[in-house]
């Protein structure tokens, strides 16, 4: 593969997602960024999304990169081998997404847009002006509001949805958390990754978005997988209790 040079990069991790990955690729080629680039992080999935990326890429030559993993090695690896391999590409800005339309395209721009006020922007659907999708269960939304509670109790921040995985990060920000210092395998890894960004004294900037549910497949986010989740932020919180700004890795 050849390599993509470009300063503004989305990075989507992807685990059968055949069915989903080709039409995100178009949505948000077709943004007007033209100076955007994709990078897909797949983990050997078994129903072809690796095929379909292949395809993608020698489509869409110089915009769309893929990275070919073996195994399920975690959400949380994914981003961070996605996000090194695009701030050697010369990433000045990076959007993390996931690939089932919950995250939506046209709300990219927007991500991308706030960092001129901040060191990392989160899509939020716990803001003013935020929301969920409307067929989300009473039981589902409890969940999810109770999780991003328990967080902000226990780190000890403000953020409204320390769970969201759609957000925009500057350069900068990745290369001073220090990417090896994030150990989180699964969810929790969107925890870990805010809490090590303000114990750094980044600034941290919510805007609202709407969350629809995944238009095709099924959701890898089930009820133990949160839970589990949950119960890791004691050891976020413990694995980072020292943090300061004056801990922040230099580029």
């Amino acid at each position: 593969m050849a390599p993509v040079e470009s300063p503004l990069w989305v990075v989507i991790p992807t685990y059968n997602e055949v069915d989903n990955v080709a039409p995100m690729a178009e949505a948000l080629l077709a943004l007007p960024l033209p100076q955007l680039a994709l990078l897909f992080v797949d983990d050997a999935s078994p129903d072809g999304t690796g095929a379909q990326l292949d395809v993608l890429v020698a489509r869409h030559v110089g915009r769309v990169a893929v990275l070919h993993r073996q195994g399920l090695r975690g959400l949380g690896r994914a981003y961070v081998d996605g996000f090194r391999y695009v701030l050697a590409q010369g990433a000045q800005a990076v959007v993390q997404m996931d690939c089932d339309f919950s995250h939506q395209p046209q709300d990219v721009p927007r991500l991308f847009a706030a960092l001129d006020e901040a060191d990392l922007v989160i899509g939020s659907r716990y803001v003013s002006g935020g929301a969920t999708d409307p067929d989300w269960g009473v039981g589902r939304q409890l969940l999810s509001s109770w999780a991003n509670f328990y967080a902000r109790f226990i780190l000890g921040f403000r953020i409204q949805d320390a769970t969201a995985g759609f957000r925009a990060w500057r350069s900068a920000t990745l290369q001073g958390i220090g990417l090896e210092r994030i150990l989180s395998q699964g969810y929790v890894f969107q925890v870990e990754m805010t809490y090590v960004a303000h114990k750094l004294g980044y600034k941290i900037e919510e805007i609202p978005i709407f969350f629809p549910d995944r238009r095709i497949g099924q959701s890898k986010m089930t009820i133990p997988v949160k839970i589990e989740a949950a119960l890791r932020v004691w050891e976020v919180r413990w694995r980072h209790r020292r943090l300061n700004p004056q801990a922040r890795r230099q580029p």
